[in-house]
């Protein structure tokens, strides 16, 4: 019997990634990130799709909690202590101005629909925060890293992931529902830790590149790996997020030690991810998304506008021509991993109902396909709607 059990995991699991090979093919071919094919494929395998995955969800599960704190780990390590510091006090106006316009639309859909604050909280992070890594991609694609416009983009993205640290442990006391007393300790703590990681990152960053630092790649493999999840458990005992800790560890690796863990851990990343989404996936019903499909659509059409309008105010006022303020906008608007993360901890948590995780998934499926096809057509759509230049006589 456990056999036989152990046959049909190992088949279904060799199912899923290899299905999962072939939607990240179609994505490269057509040129989209992956994230919309993997949630559709969990949509397909889940509860109420045509075929349910019985013998591996908890594999998954671990699995996707992992791809969680190497996004995070990742994430921070693309940011030294002093690009975020430089970062905060370059974009801080036009964060603000990105944080206001993107929160508020999820936060009055969610109250709207009668989820509350917990649902209010939780809904104001998946509209709010853009891709990173989507955008990064485009940006690649496109030839646009050199731009003008582009320091203005990814300062904006780099004031989103601080907001996130400080976000994250917010909305964990919101979904555990631990009370105000305990919601402000855990915040404390979140913030003591990240002013602390950056003094460290700051003054003493190469002694702690230097701890996890080896010439062999398994050994710095097992490293990092392991300090990642000692910290991000640690983290998620002190109420703070795995998510934040795993982070905060990112931010503290600098230098060459940090490029050659970001270049090691990206396959495991993309991995354990791609099994992250397809756990969202697995958790949402089909039948459940055509009632908030309008909501999607609304929200879609909403934040697009806000994600254009922060974009184009922010390259102004680092004085980029016209199509590079266009551009800043459309980089912004795609959604994509980290909306589902939020989503992700709100639905595990069981603090909000069914209908958020299928507007979750609607939201971020349009997003995500939006922003990359935002992003080619800005430029000729500017040119086409634009009145022609006058000639002097």
């Amino acid at each position: 019997m456990v056999a036989h059990e152990t046959a049909l995991a190992l088949i279904q699991l060799g199912a899923v990634f290899f299905g999962l090979g072939l939607l990240g093919r179609l994505a490269a071919r057509i040129g989209m990130s992956p994230i919309p094919l993997y949630l559709i494929g969990g949509l397909v395998f889940g509860t109420g799709g045509l075929v349910e995955l019985d013998h591996i969800d908890e594999f998954i599960h671990l699995a996707s909690e992992i791809g969680v704190v190497l996004l995070l780990l990742l994430l921070g390590l693309e940011y030294s202590a002093s690009e975020l510091v430089t970062g905060m006090r370059r974009s801080w106006a036009a964060g603000v101005v990105d944080l206001v316009l993107n929160a508020t639309p999820g936060v009055l859909v969610a109250l709207w629909l009668g989820w509350g604050v917990t649902g209010a909280v939780a809904m104001a992070g998946v509209t709010y925060i853009s891709s990173s890594g989507i955008v990064a991609k485009v940006l690649n694609d496109l030839g646009r890293l050199g731009n003008r416009e582009t320091p203005t983009i990814l300062s904006i993205l780099v004031f989103e992931d601080l907001v996130m640290a400080g976000y994250l442990p917010v909305l964990t006391a919101v979904l555990a529902g631990i009370g105000f007393l305990a919601g402000l300790q855990s915040v404390g703590i979140a913030l003591a830790a990240v002013t602390v990681v950056l003094v460290v990152a700051l003054r003493y960053g190469r002694y702690v590149s230097m701890i996890v630092d080896s010439d062999i790649r398994e050994i710095f493999l097992l490293k990092l790996l392991g300090a990642a999840l000692l910290i991000a458990g640690v983290a998620s005992a002190l109420q703070v997020s795995a998510a934040v800790g795993a982070f905060l560890l990112g931010i503290a690796i600098s230098g060459s030690t940090a490029h050659n863990a970001a270049k090691l851990l990206e396959p495991l990343r993309d991995l354990f991810a791609a099994l992250f989404f397809v756990l969202f996936g697995l958790s949402t019903d089909p039948s459940s998304i055509p009632p908030v499909l309008g909501w999607a659509v609304a929200l879609a059409v909403v934040t697009t506008a806000a994600k254009l309008f922060t974009g184009w105010w922010a390259a102004r006022r680092a004085g980029a021509s016209r199509n590079g303020r266009a551009r800043a906008g459309a980089a912004l608007v795609a959604h994509g991993e980290f909306s589902i993360v939020i989503a992700g901890l709100a639905v595990a948590a069981g603090a909000v109902p069914a209908e958020f995780a299928a507007l979750a998934t609607t939201y971020v499926l349009l997003m995500a396909v939006l922003g990359p096809i935002a992003a080619r057509v800005v430029e000729p759509l500017l040119r086409t709607f634009s009145p022609p230049a006058r000639v002097s006589a």
